[in-house]
């Protein structure tokens, strides 16, 4: 009885070390798929307006010199496109880009500064915007704080309703002072073709969407 024991045991014994061959050592190396595995994504960093954006009236800017926190403001462009910054007053900011307006303070700071570095950035776009109207979900106004074409600006305004005629959707554009009506025929963009039609909007565009 006591060998027949015995026997039962070692044969458990056998069963459970062959079992516990099959799982991986917790001192075994990280397989190499896993260790090649990339790291999440990073957040995609904020849009800013690109440097050759022309800065307009009720636009946020923050103007600050380096080593030096007495000389920082964050300010809105007035109506008549001036901004007021310490020891130099006021300075006409529409019309110019950011590095344009760093320049130019640069230059008036010299003669209080020794070599200020100057940084200009536009914290906020709202004088240059395109309209979207008609029959889209979401009809508004629009910053053009970036390269903006007609397919992006439908899907900020929501895109088109159900009733909405596609295929005559059309671009108001101001050109030398005259109104140009640019047709725009979605219907065909969604069926693969025309997509030389997609524009990029400008400021003072209208989307009109019938």
């Amino acid at each position: 009885m006591i060998t027949l024991c015995k026997g039962l045991l070692s044969g458990l014994a056998l069963t459970l070390l062959g079992g516990c061959a099959d799982l991986p050592s917790l001192a075994s190396p990280m397989p190499a798929d896993a260790a090649a595995a990339p790291p999440p994504a990073a957040a995609p960093a904020p849009v800013l307006p690109p440097a050759a954006y022309i800065i307009g009236a009720e636009d946020a800017l923050d103007i600050a010199v380096w080593k030096d926190d007495a000389l920082k403001a964050t300010t809105l462009v007035r109506p008549d496109g001036g901004i007021s910054f310490p020891l130099i007053g006021d300075i006409v900011a529409a019309g110019r880009t950011a590095p344009q307006l760093r320049d130019e303070i640069t230059r008036r700071l010299e003669a209080f500064v020794p070599e200020p570095v100057v940084t200009v950035s536009v914290l906020r776009v709202a004088s240059q915007r395109f309209y979207v109207l008609g029959r889209v979900n979401k009809p508004g106004d629009f910053p053009v704080g970036r390269e903006v074409d007609v397919l992006q600006a439908l899907s900020l305004a929501g895109g088109t309703t159900p009733f909405a005629q596609e295929d005559s959707i059309r671009i108001i554009r101001r050109v030398d002072g005259q109104s140009v009506s640019i047709p725009f025929d979605y219907a065909r963009i969604r069926k693969g073709g025309e997509l030389s039609q997609n524009i990029t909007l400008r400021s003072g565009d209208l989307l009109l969407v019938p």
